[in-house]
């Protein structure tokens, strides 16, 4: 069974409850599609500009994470017509985000939860 974790943008905190992130990691299906048995492991807001990611890392690992996922909604923006990534999500950091928090961790970090644009594959650090 692995533990997943999702670290997600303050800027869409008051929007989403993450009711899809969850789906997804229950079901199996979008960022999570590469798990057999997936549980939470814990939920955390990155804050502008990120000076709290690797302390929420590391938590997130004394807590038991298998691995963190950051969410869609930080590279990729709703549009009519999907998620796309042209339009660019809440944070445009988020790659060095993810790289710091694994190379602070050592944890695998996903970039991708729910809502993936057509053709995203997650990308992994």
């Amino acid at each position: 069974m692995t533990k997943v974790a999702i670290i997600r943008c303050e800027k869409n905190e008051d929007r989403c409850p993450l009711t899809s992130c969850f789906k997804c990691l229950t079901t199996a299906t979008e960022g999570f599609s590469g798990y057999q048995a997936a549980v939470p492991a814990g939920v955390f807001t990155c804050r502008c500009p990120g000076d709290n990611v690797v302390n929420l890392g590391k938590i997130l690992k004394s807590k038991g994470a298998d691995t963190i996922h950051f969410c869609t909604c930080s590279f990729a923006a709703k549009t009519e017509n999907g998620w796309k990534m042209e339009k660019g999500g809440f944070c445009d950091q988020v790659d060095a985000l993810m790289e710091k928090v694994h190379q602070a961790t050592g944890l695998t970090c996903v970039k991708g939860t729910a809502h993936l644009p057509e053709g995203y594959v997650p990308e992994k650090r």
